[in-house]
């Protein structure tokens, strides 16, 4: 069992403080604590390796100043200093046509630092079923899960498709509320504190069916856990040891980066737990921008990344989610535009019509709901500086 420890500064060896697991997910970190829990999230739990190249490629710089940009967010202008301090943006990363147009580091973080990604995990996860389509070790998106996870027979998952899974529309009870301590991802989190083999899916496999696979749009992190067990099952490999394979080890990446583990030697939390450089997040992006090609070949099927960026419609209604990324909601100025998102305001913002990818780290406050400025309004106005 993973040992908490108390919601103070807890000082080890030279390493910094790292917060109590539990009162990161409620929100109870004073600002302090957070950023070098954040930058230091690989001290909370066993991780994995996604092991990067032997060679990494430098990013070409091209520097734009933001300075001058002012925009409109819930009804008040703003600038690029409001947006970096009333949000706590911990690190800003900016490409236009590959290259860094902007690069700002602050609360001590610099370009050696890696910053966990909470939710944007499951963006990268979604990837990698691509990924295992295109290498034909998962069969089409529209195979049952059980056809991989036999485990999973009789369980409210026994009729969901693997297209289901990414939409999240396989009808399984589940609240992801972080801040609801009886909340079902509170409860996953309990039984990843915990670190015992094969938890987390045997209660994955407890939960129950409320509607219909493909009626009803419900966000769940859970969902994400079983995506990474049937990358394990699919391929043969773990999770992180398939991302080194078929992405990190071949798009320059400057850095290692550190997933999560269930229990020692078990599954990656596929739906949260990576932590990986600035830059190294704005290469994903350039990956995921560029189609899934490397050096001339698709590691994604064709028109993945589309399909991944776009809403639904989902029981008669839109929804503005694709294969665990979230479109720009219809009436930006950037159509086409999705951005991988995680708690405490972690982004990768992706724009393939205007070749701009935006990598956001924040600390704020709470998980959800603390930020000041509008996070696409400010997407927006940086987009339309760089035209």
């Amino acid at each position: 069992m993973v040992e908490e420890k108390e919601n103070v500064p807890q000082p080890q060896s030279g390493v910094e403080p790292v917060a109590n697991v539990r009162s990161v997910y409620a929100g109870e970190l004073h600002p302090g604590l957070a950023i070098s829990t954040f930058r230091n999230i690989d001290q909370l739990f066993p991780s994995s390796v996604a092991v990067r190249g032997e060679t990494s490629i430098p990013l070409e710089v091209n520097k734009i100043s933001l300075g001058g940009i002012h925009f409109a967010s819930n009804a008040s202008m703003y600038g690029l200093q409001d947006y970096l301090s009333l949000n706590r943006v911990a690190g800003l990363l900016v490409l236009k046509n590959s290259k860094i147009a902007a690069e700002k580091y602050y609360f001590g973080n610099s370009a050696q630092t890696r910053w966990m990604s909470m939710s944007v995990a499951k963006s990268i996860s979604s990837t990698l079923v691509g990924t295992a389509i295109q290498d034909g070790c998962i069969g089409t998106i529209d195979d049952l899960l059980t056809r991989y996870l036999p485990e999973l027979k009789g369980s409210g998952y026994e009729h969901v498709s693997i297209r289901h899974l990414l939409q999240m529309t396989s009808g399984v009870r589940w609240d992801d509320t972080p801040t609801n301590p009886d909340s079902e991802r509170r409860k996953m989190l309990d039984l990843q504190i915990a670190q015992k083999p094969g938890a987390i899916m045997r209660f994955m496999a407890s939960l129950s069916s409320v509607a219909q696979p493909g009626t009803r749009w419900n966000y769940s992190t859970g969902e994400t856990h079983v995506v990474g067990a049937l990358l394990r099952a699919a391929t043969g490999r773990s999770v992180a040891q398939y991302l080194s394979e078929k992405i990190w080890s071949r798009i320059g990446m400057e850095a290692d980066a550190t997933w999560w583990l269930d229990s020692p030697e078990g599954l990656e939390v596929a739906g949260s737990g990576i932590s990986a450089t600035l830059r190294d997040y704005g290469r994903f992006g350039l990956f995921i921008m560029n189609d899934g090609v490397i050096a001339g070949e698709h590691v994604l099927p064709e028109n993945w990344v589309l399909e991944s960026g776009s809403p639904r419609e989902i029981g008669g209604q839109r929804v503005e989610y694709g294969f665990m990324w979230w479109p720009v909601p219809e009436g930006s100025r950037n159509v086409g535009a999705f951005s991988a998102r995680g708690l405490f305001g972690q982004y990768i913002y992706i724009n393939p019509r205007e070749r701009v990818v935006i990598v956001v780290w924040s600390a704020r406050s709470m998980p959800l709901g603390s930020e000041v400025v509008e996070d696409n309004d400010f997407f927006n106005a940086v987009v339309e500086a760089l035209k």
